[in-house]
């Protein structure tokens, strides 16, 4: 069929390399929209009081308060294409903002106070931060270099703006990204979109950049400089519904006499999940992570309750409201303190008309995050414990711990480059989890050992449910 428009054809010449000029096959990226854990709010937005500063500045007076996967669409697969140029003024049809992008693990380089990501670009195209969920346009080969900053809230309301999202310190020397997609949480079907707009950060100034664009899960603008990027709401904007994440960091005893404790985070969906993790562990220590596989209904406040409920069971508070603008201070929205040691308890988030808009029930292993897998894992016999717990892997295994899991194989060499690809392009998550299991159940005893140790690492509640450690 011939292109009818000019845009259409520049699609259909439009590939992007994984490297260049020989293209393997790029893998789809592995968050899809089926599976994503976002969840939807319906959210009153006032503003918490302003504590500026790095993260650090928000955590000192509480010693147990809180604070990592961006959930995307399916990426496609795209190829290299020849002597192709891409200019910033060129508009690029919905169809290519919204699934020709190239995913990429960033190089992560983390200190005791920062974690910057760094991505190295061979050819121009559509790359998204598999970390981070930002795309970046770019012209050509480029070393592109971000962080994760504070928000200046007082210089923001000065300007009637609030934060809608992390705000990107964005450097690039050769200056070849030409336009920057930035993940935001609004819902579609609202009003909110219509109030977004991109701070722009530089020496002390700001400036609000409109959108070019605005899809369903990025707001895109065209850049010619640098420095800190962030997509702000007007501060007046009516409450609207956005998509959000439940989080649970569990923190067990280290003796059996004392109490334990159970942090329950809301916060948006846009929220860099590993920056949450790395400030926490900073601030409160070692605690085990429970993927936010879970999804709510719209409300405005919110009251936590237990089962059991008795008086070893302490929840404070009972009732608290989300905010939509907590990209700074991610603080533990309810504390469940537990007297006595548990096997596991059950969560109900309930809506002002007490109706129960979300349940999960949360295994408590006794033993702490720093306890070692590898004698439990290694012990079993790995070919048979596979093949018994393959049905509930593909089933319990979140996207997250997918994910990192696969990368953690990758790196072992227990899966191949084209292993991990195939594994990508599968449809949906338990599809990539089948492949997965059943992919290493045919390797090596070794092999088969090495994921049993890994998947103990990145999802223990799903092992001990498995009942490859034993508590």
């Amino acid at each position: 069929m011939e292109p009818s428009s000019p845009e259409e054809a520049e699609l259909a010449s439009f590939r992007t390399p994984a490297t260049c000029p020989q293209s393997a096959a790029v893998a789809a990226g592995n968050h899809s929209t089926e599976n994503s854990l976002s969840v939807d709010f319906h959210l009153q937005q006032p503003s918490p009081p302003f504590r500026g500063g790095t993260l650090d500045r928000y955590f000192p007076s509480e010693s147990t308060s809180p604070l990592s996967q961006i959930f995307v669409p399916s990426l496609s697969q795209i190829s290299c294409a020849e002597n192709k140029t891409f200019r910033p003024s060129q508009s690029l049809p919905d169809m290519l903002l919204k699934s020709s992008f190239e995913e990429f693990t960033p190089d992560i380089t983390v200190d005791e106070d920062d974690e910057s990501y760094r991505f190295l670009c061979s050819c121009p195209g559509l790359y998204q931060c598999s970390v981070t969920g930002l795309v970046f346009h770019m012209e050509g080969e480029g070393d592109v270099v971000y962080r994760i900053v504070s928000w200046d809230r007082r210089l923001l309301a000065q300007h009637h703006k609030k934060p809608a999202g992390p705000l990107f310190d964005i450097k690039c020397l050769q200056q070849s990204v030409c336009r920057l997609h930035l993940p935001h949480c609004e819902i579609p079907s609202t009003a909110g979109c219509q109030f977004l707009s991109v701070a722009h950060l530089n020496d002390e100034s700001i400036e609000f950049i409109p959108p070019h664009k605005i899809t369903e899960t990025h707001v895109i603008i065209n850049i010619s400089g640098f420095s800190a990027f962030g997509n702000v709401k007007d501060e007046d904007s009516p409450p609207e519904p956005v998509r959000a994440l439940v989080l649970l960091f569990y923190r067990p005893p280290d003796d059996p006499d004392l109490e334990s404790q159970l942090n329950v985070l809301m916060l948006p969906n846009n929220i860099v999940l590993s920056d949450v993790r790395r400030t926490r562990k900073k601030h409160v220590g070692d605690e085990l992570y429970i993927p936010p596989d879970c999804k709510l209904l719209p409300g405005q406040e919110y009251t936590l309750s237990t089962c059991p409920k008795d008086d070893s069971v302490l929840v404070q508070p009972t009732t608290a409201e989300f905010y939509c603008d907590n990209y700074d201070n991610c603080f533990t929205s309810f504390e469940v303190n537990l007297e006595k040691i548990l096997k596991h308890i059950k969560l109900f988030l309930r809506d002002t008309n007490k109706h129960s808009v979300w349940e999960r029930r949360v295994p408590l292993p006794s033993a702490g995050p720093k306890k070692s897998c590898r004698k439990s894992a290694l012990n079993l016999p790995s070919k048979k414990n596979l093949l018994k717990i393959r049905s509930r892997f593909i089933k319990g295994i979140s996207e997250p711990s997918l994910k990192s899991l696969v990368d953690k194989l990758l790196e072992k060499k227990v899966l191949n480059d084209s292993e991990k690809e195939l594994a990508h392009e599968m449809p949906n998550r338990g599809d990539k989890a089948r492949f997965v299991i059943d992919t290493v159940r045919n390797k090596s005893e070794a092999a088969r050992s090495v994921m049993i140790e890994f998947l103990c690492e990145v999802d223990p509640f799903l092992c001990e449910h498995l009942g490859l450690i034993v508590t």
